[in-house]
């Protein structure tokens, strides 16, 4: 297990992700895979004549991307157990075909909670273009492990 426990995480504390760059082929997977064919995203003649002028990438494949970036973070990795929501989210700016997009996550609390092995993470999370301009924002909410829970996690794998 390398993810962090929810007794290691501080409040204030900031993580920045690498970055990525979005293509059209992550839009047309995304229209394909959600069913929005909105022509905002996939028709490039009526996107031209809107007031972006050109093709956006939806704002949930940038949340989605969002959640990508964060587990690219590591931090969750074995002591995540569940999302348990997002709040607040709000779509600031247009995602542009080929923007180069990252997440900067920010802890804004980490506590136990009553179960001995679990806390709540919450992270405020801002995906900013290239630019340096948040264009998604919002919080995020997870169930994690605590220490206690991470070693009971450990001596069940040992037993196997």
């Amino acid at each position: 297990m390398r993810g962090k426990c929810i007794e290691d995480f501080v409040v204030g504390a900031v993580d920045v992700s690498r970055a990525r760059t979005v293509t059209e082929t992550d839009v047309v997977t995304f229209s394909w895979l959600s069913g929005d064919v909105n022509p905002m995203h996939t028709d490039a003649e009526h996107s031209a004549r809107s007031p972006m002028g050109q093709r956006i990438a939806h704002g949930a494949l940038g949340l989605s991307m969002a959640t990508g970036l964060s587990a690219g973070l590591g931090y969750l990795e074995g002591t995540a157990i569940a999302a348990l929501g997002v709040d607040e989210w709000r779509f600031l700016k247009p995602i542009l075909f080929g923007d180069t997009i990252h997440l900067r996550a920010t802890i804004v609390s980490a506590r136990p909670t009553s179960k001995p092995d679990r806390g709540v993470l919450v992270r405020r999370m801002e995906l900013l273009n290239q630019r340096g301009e948040v264009v998604q924002t919002g919080l995020m909410t997870t169930m994690v492990l605590t220490r206690a829970g991470a070693a009971a996690v450990e001596e069940k794998e040992a037993a196997r």
